[in-house]
């Protein structure tokens, strides 16, 4: 956490941090307090402002991640599941870096950005000082207070970081490596490929599969009860009920405002929104944006949505027909696709799928391995 100034207090559980800021640009964007375990400490940063480091357990950390991810009250299968990417994902770049021995660098590897074409994606930008940050651009970690609100929930949490303890997921052709174990809310039918939503690198673990599950706690007679949402999402999530099929309808003088202010472009008058490249989630990756003024493709997804809403829109996975001159978006799902789509892996599990079976749905041909 960083803030002009952090105003904390030592408690007997742990160090309470006022006023965190979460969802930082997202549509759940807001502030609350938070109880951490570990050791914390204040840093004075050279512009004046204080950040927040807090150091602890991986495994600690981890029951922390899983039930700011999710709702502490999940099933234990998807508790294990999460346990075992939300550690991939935090441990394979600290073991590349010690096995080549090189310092932390920004790993942000593509920008494209000339009068024409405007394509960004956003890595996991290396931190000064710390590891990983709190928030989404790295994973949710949000102390404990959600995890020991419900004890039975929080013995349900540590039993699931036990249980997979130092497991992580492994590439199939580089038994050594660590896979790149990304995760988001709910795919909208079917999972996208890793490049079209970072560098231009194919996973095999990460191919595209179809993914029936993520809607069914919306559908009249599925079997699977609305219950299950609120093992996937906490409290604020909980709120977002649209996440598999959404509607964003612009006038054509809000679209060309909210495009000017975003990308720091006057298009003038927006003519039209064409979809360039999809990849087979339906999500655009590439999208030119034609005005009376100037026409430029923006990608990835993340850079697109980030355009098209004063917030983020929900995913890139939308379709635009015009409504006399208004603009609709009729858009599915909630996040990049990649990886594990946390809705549908909360249905699996809610239908007695183990954790592994989650994980081999989501990461085909992806291997269970201890390595700490």
């Amino acid at each position: 956490m960083t803030a002009p100034h952090i105003s904390c207090e030592q408690r007997p559980e742990g160090v309470l941090l006022h006023d965190v800021r979460i969802g930082i640009g997202f549509h759940w964007d807001r502030t609350e307090d938070q109880l951490f375990e570990g050791t914390m400490e204040i840093r004075k940063n050279a512009d004046g402002s204080e950040t927040a480091i807090n150091t602890l357990d991986v495994e600690d950390y981890l029951s922390s991640v899983i039930t700011s991810e999710m709702s502490a009250t999940s099933s234990l299968e998807l508790l294990k599941a999460h346990a075992v990417i939300s550690r991939s994902w935090l441990l394979r770049p600290i073991m590349e870096r010690a096995k080549s021995q090189e310092p932390k660098a920004n790993s942000r590897e593509g920008y494209t950005d000339t009068k024409e074409r405007r394509i960004v994606w956003y890595e996991r930008d290396a931190h000064v000082g710390f590891d990983v940050c709190a928030d989404d651009h790295c994973q949710r970690y949000e102390g404990i207070t959600r995890r020991d609100a419900h004890p039975e929930a929080a013995a349900r949490v540590r039993a699931a970081v036990d249980a997979t303890r130092g497991m992580v997921l492994v590439d199939p052709t580089d038994n050594e490596a660590i896979c790149d174990t990304r995760f988001y809310k709910a795919c909208g039918g079917r999972t996208e490929l890793f490049e079209n939503a970072w560098a231009p690198h194919h996973y095999s673990y990460l191919e595209s599969v179809e993914c029936p599950y993520c809607a069914m706690p919306l559908q009249e007679g599925s079997g699977v009860s609305r219950k299950v949402l609120s093992q996937v999402l906490n409290n604020y999530d909980q709120e977002t009920q649209d996440y598999h099929r959404w509607t964003v309808r612009y006038s054509a003088d809000e679209l060309a405002a909210i495009i000017r202010e975003r990308s720091g472009i006057d298009f003038g008058e927006i003519i039209e929104l064409k979809p360039i490249k999809r990849g087979p989630s339906g999500r655009i990756y590439e999208l030119e944006i034609i005005g009376t003024k100037h026409r430029m493709t923006v990608g990835k997804e993340l850079e697109i949505r980030k355009w098209l809403s004063r917030s983020h829109l929900y995913s890139s996975a939308f379709d635009v027909t015009r409504d006399g001159t208004d603009f609709v978006l009729n858009g599915r799902g909630w996040g990049h696709g990649v990886g594990l789509c946390q809705i549908g892996a909360a249905v699996m599990a809610d239908q007695g799928k183990t954790f592994e079976q989650i994980l081999a749905h989501y990461f085909p041909g992806s291997q269970l391995k201890r390595v700490i």
